[in-house]
């Protein structure tokens, strides 16, 4: 079984509309520790994607993703911008040219948003950031290969959606929510959780 092309704009389309549907949420999250903008701006920059695909659903799909990824870093404010933008151009990078994917080839390609974000971050495990959910999905991912791709991908959420509930206690290390210091613990952090929503609709879509 492999992840086709058309599945992989279905998946836009699913993470815009997640995104949406928690707007109100993740800008409440980012109230507490953030900017309060993280919903509205993740908004905006999705609408914005999904208004691109249209001029690239016929092509491959690393062509479909950095796209997406040069469309946040256009219409994304604040640190969402560049670190999603980031991830979704470091995908279109490892996917450059395929017309579909198999689980090896996702699972590269996580590994290379991840780097890509780290290194845009400077971001580690426990720092109450996006990656704490990422790094988990990774290596769900990792420890599902040869395995059946859809059960890698349910397992992938999963292991993100812990990474995300990890992050409440944690006190901030990097970004705006370090400035408010031990505060930030006890809130769980809107990056991880729109990064849990990234793979949770990769799982519900990519076929």
């Amino acid at each position: 079984m492999t992840i086709s092309r058309d599945s992989i704009v279905d998946w836009i389309k699913a993470f815009a509309v997640a995104i949406e549907a928690n707007k109100d949420y993740l800008t409440d999250l980012d109230s507490a520790i953030g900017d309060a903008d993280h919903g509205a701006n993740m908004h905006r920059g999705m609408q914005a994607a999904v208004g691109k695909l249209p001029t690239v659903a016929d092509k491959d799909i690393g062509t479909i993703l950095k796209t997406v990824g040069m469309t946040l870093v256009a219409t994304v404010g604040g640190a969402s911008g560049p670190l999603y933008g980031t991830l979704f151009m470091q995908l279109g990078t490892s996917t450059a040219g395929k017309m579909e994917l198999s689980l090896s080839d996702w699972t590269a390609a996580v590994e290379a948003a991840l780097g890509g974000v780290v290194a845009r971050g400077k971001a580690a495990v426990g720092e109450k950031t996006m990656v704490d959910a990422l790094t988990p999905a990774l290596e769900a991912l990792k420890a599902a290969a040869g395995g059946d791709i859809l059960a890698a991908l349910k397992a992938s959420a999963a292991a993100a959606a812990a990474g995300r509930d990890s992050t409440i206690p944690l006190v901030a290390r990097k970004g705006r929510a370090s400035y408010v210091g031990e505060r930030s613990a006890g809130h769980q952090d809107p990056g991880a959780t729109s990064s849990h929503l990234l793979l949770q609709t990769a799982a519900d879509t990519l076929r």
